[in-house]
């Protein structure tokens, strides 16, 4: 992963004057290659855009997810940053969340989750993760769990009583899986408290 970033990096250096679209079109064509390494560099290269973000960004964003996108690393990795930074300057985007919560790609309901992880650690979003985490309170599928578990616990740093209030509603139904990432970082008693059924 450290040889894929410094060599995203230093390519990234000679795509400085190409624009956003010709860039776009680059990280396509490593999405495609189905490579793990590419897709990485795709996501890298799609960040180096971010001051160039536009609100219909979100329709390409939407297609890699879910047309390239086939494993945890590759949706946390662009969902982590790319899509982020996308939400954290064009809020008013936060709706297609719930749409991807009810997808039948995995991968586009763990994005759902996870694209919220950055702003969830500076606290923001608290009523959308918590929205998001209801919508996917019960799904099978385990690394969807895990997405969200994972949100609810970055939302912990600055949210703690919310999310401890979320946890306690609904643990008789939320799989034990997405529980303890919940409340990982959370007090003793209180972790007590939310594992008791």
């Amino acid at each position: 992963m450290a040889d894929t970033r410094a060599l995203a990096k230093a390519y990234a250096r000679e795509l400085s004057g190409q624009g956003k679209e010709s860039v776009f079109v680059l990280c396509e064509d490593l999405w495609r290659s189905g490579m793990m390494e590419e897709g990485h560099i795709a996501a890298a290269w799609a960040l180096t855009q971010k001051k160039h973000f536009a609100t219909d960004d979100l329709g390409t964003f939407t297609h890699w997810i879910d047309a390239h996108v086939h494993n945890w690393a590759h949706c946390d990795d662009f969902c982590n940053n790319v899509l982020g930074a996308y939400l954290m300057k064009f809020p008013e985007q936060l709706p297609v969340l719930r749409e991807w919560a009810v997808s039948k790609n995995r991968w586009v309901r763990r994005a759902a989750a996870v694209s919220l992880i950055v702003p969830a650690r500076k606290g923001a979003f608290l009523e959308e993760s918590l929205a998001i985490a209801g919508a996917l309170l019960t799904d099978p599928d385990d690394l969807v769990q895990k997405g969200y578990g994972w949100l609810l616990k970055e939302q912990c740093k600055m949210n703690e009583d919310a999310v401890f209030a979320f946890v306690c509603r609904h643990k008789a139904r939320m799989p034990r899986t997405a529980l303890r990432y919940a409340i990982e970082k959370m007090p003793e008693a209180r972790k007590r408290e939310a594992m008791a059924r």
